[in-house]
């Protein structure tokens, strides 16, 4: 095995163990994997970057209870494609209250990882199926209803 396919195969362990940490809340052990420069593209805006991004990340879930599933995992070089599924209680998301509802979702996120390091992560979820799953409506624009 070179040393480009064992950065790989760490890369991927690092990527999968983040949504781990995730599901567990682990926010100081996610701080210590992140580097200074991190930055989450596909989130909430403004994050700051670094472990103070992290912690800001997590302080607008508000209380929830959530558990990622793999689904799979593809790695080239600093790149970690991971395609998993999320189901989740959350007070409220987006503005939109939870209602004691469980919502289902997927979502890709591609990390950029640098010498055990997560530096960035591209996040794609289907937020809106998560807004539907909690009852808000799509209204066309100049609708009156």
């Amino acid at each position: 095995m070179s040393i480009i396919d064992s950065d790989t195969a760490s890369n991927k362990r690092i990527a999968v163990h983040w949504l781990e940490l995730v599901t567990r809340g682990g926010v100081e052990e996610l701080c210590a994997m992140t580097a200074p420069c991190w930055k989450m593209h596909g989130g909430p805006p403004s994050l700051p970057t670094g472990p103070e991004g992290i912690r800001a990340l997590f302080a607008t879930f508000g209380r929830i209870d959530q558990k990622w599933s793999i689904e799979d995992v593809i790695a080239e070089g600093d790149k970690v494609a991971v395609r998993a599924r999320n189901s989740c209680l959350q007070e409220s998301f987006l503005g939109i209250p939870g209602n004691r509802r469980r919502q289902e979702f997927s979502a890709i996120f591609i990390f950029r990882i640098v010498v055990g390091q997560v530096h960035e992560i591209w996040r794609n979820a289907d937020d809106l199926g998560r807004l539907l799953q909690l009852g808000a409506r799509v209204v066309p624009a100049g609708s009156t209803s």
